[in-house]
């Protein structure tokens, strides 16, 4: 646990510092598609660093969701479309990393809700995804969202939501859904998005990870 906080306020400093932080994609067993949005996580850490000088390490990392190396990073990302499957030692280790400082960004790629809701069930049995609500500060960073998520793209006619799991007050993780945050953020040609769509989803990108960093 003390590890954990040293190395998140280390990361921290290192925003204004010479040093890089790192932020790293979770690789998860159940066969569902971990790796999805191959460069997403890069253009976000290239503009957050273009944006709010952020220093962020230009390449992400992937680490295994039961590996220690976990600990080393101050942000998560999981996204995916299929099956996901925490074993025990799994949940314990996300839990560990979650309570000791860590913050986790899981973004449904569309069709992930119904698995890793049940998983993260695994890693806190005593909380539930709550809605935040729209003035809730992760929407007020250095831009602001009165409306909460935007939508990126459209699959079942229905409002984006943001739900997070609150560990004594603090947010630990955020669960964007109806939304396709990392679809804005990937390449230009991979789906096709305007300019303009492909902003708002890096400017709430970007909103999350500052405050993550942050609180």
């Amino acid at each position: 646990m003390k590890r954990l906080l040293l190395l998140i306020a280390l990361s921290i400093f290192s925003l204004a510092s010479a040093q890089r932080t790192q932020i790293a994609l979770v690789k998860y067993g159940g066969g569902g598609d971990w790796y999805a949005n191959p460069t997403s996580l890069t253009n976000l850490i290239a503009f957050c660093n273009a944006d709010a000088n952020m220093n962020l390490d230009p390449q992400y990392a992937t680490v295994d969701v039961g590996s220690s190396e976990l600990f080393n990073y101050p942000f998560l990302h999981i996204t995916g479309h299929g099956n996901v499957v925490f074993n025990s030692q799994e949940a314990q280790n996300l839990r560990n990393y979650l309570i000791g400082g860590g913050f986790l960004h899981i973004d449904d790629n569309y069709g992930l809700r119904d698995f890793i809701v049940p998983q993260m069930k695994k890693v806190f049995p005593e909380l539930d995804f709550v809605e935040l609500p729209f003035n809730h500060p992760i929407y007020h960073q250095k831009y602001d969202f009165p409306n909460g998520l935007p939508k990126i793209h459209e699959h079942d006619n229905k409002p984006p939501k943001g739900y997070g799991l609150i560990w004594e007050g603090r947010l630990v993780c955020f669960f964007t859904w109806e939304c396709d945050l990392g679809d804005g953020w990937e390449d230009q040609d991979v789906h096709g998005d305007s300019q303009e769509t492909r902003l708002r989803a890096l400017k709430m990108g970007e909103n999350i990870v500052r405050y993550a960093f942050s609180n």
